[in-house]
């Protein structure tokens, strides 16, 4: 006889936003989806990062404005802490490219999403990070770190050792990823397959010490080995 395959343990999100009744329509529409369950929910960073750990959370739904500790601090908290090395952090937001959001990224969140976001577009949200995915398409991370380097142009860049451990490859397609191009448009432009090139991409992560691809874009240009052109005056 054939055994039937076990059913796969849905995905554990808890969620976190000041607001009783945001926190009330978020729980209705993801205990509707089929695979997730909300396991908890926390009005500030301090209750979502012992949630995360306590429920034994996949995704954590951030808000960024909360009273105590806020979503940027409990997005770093859990980005550092080694037991939540599995938890991934998607961000909900008002405003979707601002630099509160670049800090989430910065922080180790996995990507963001506007509030006004369809609930369609929230579930499979949750779903692409829980797969450890980054959510922000390339072009839609790079226009964010544009942005922000625009308004913050000043600021210097900050040289890290773990660059000097990329191979030459690994450097290229990592520029090419914070220009905003596909792994199947990298694996065209260098004539190598979209296999290889997502292999490249895992290795300059791991090296670099991002948790994802868009995480491994903001890096890039904090050291500076991406740069967005700047308009001549």
């Amino acid at each position: 006889m054939t055994g039937t395959a076990p059913a796969a343990a849905p995905t554990r999100v808890v969620l976190a936003d000041d607001q009783d009744l945001v926190r009330a329509g978020l729980r209705l529409m993801i205990d509707r989806a089929p695979g997730l369950t909300v396991v908890g929910d926390a009005a500030n960073g301090h209750d979502a990062v012992r949630l995360a750990r306590e429920a034994r959370a996949d995704v954590v739904l951030m808000d960024i404005r909360m009273p105590g500790l806020d979503g940027l601090a409990a997005t770093r908290r859990i980005a550092a802490d080694d037991g939540l090395a599995g938890v991934r952090v998607l961000i909900l937001t008002t405003f979707e490219v601002d630099e509160y959001v670049f800090e989430a990224l910065r922080s180790g969140a996995s990507g963001f999403l506007g509030k006004g976001a369809r609930p369609d577009t929230l579930i499979d949200a949750i779903r692409t990070v829980a797969r450890g995915d980054a959510l922000l398409s390339p072009a839609a991370t790079r226009g964010l770190i544009a942005r922000f380097l625009t308004l913050h142009d000043s600021e210097p860049v900050r040289a890290s050792p773990s660059i000097s451990t990329l191979t030459d490859r690994e450097c290229e397609v990592t520029t090419l990823v914070a220009d905003g191009m596909s792994n199947a448009e990298i694996a065209a432009q260098l004539m190598l397959s979209p296999l290889t090139v997502k292999t490249h991409v895992n290795h300059a992560m791991t090296k670099i010490g991002a948790r994802d691809r868009a995480q491994l874009v903001v890096l890039a240009y904090q050291t500076g080995l991406a740069r967005v052109p700047r308009p001549r005056p």
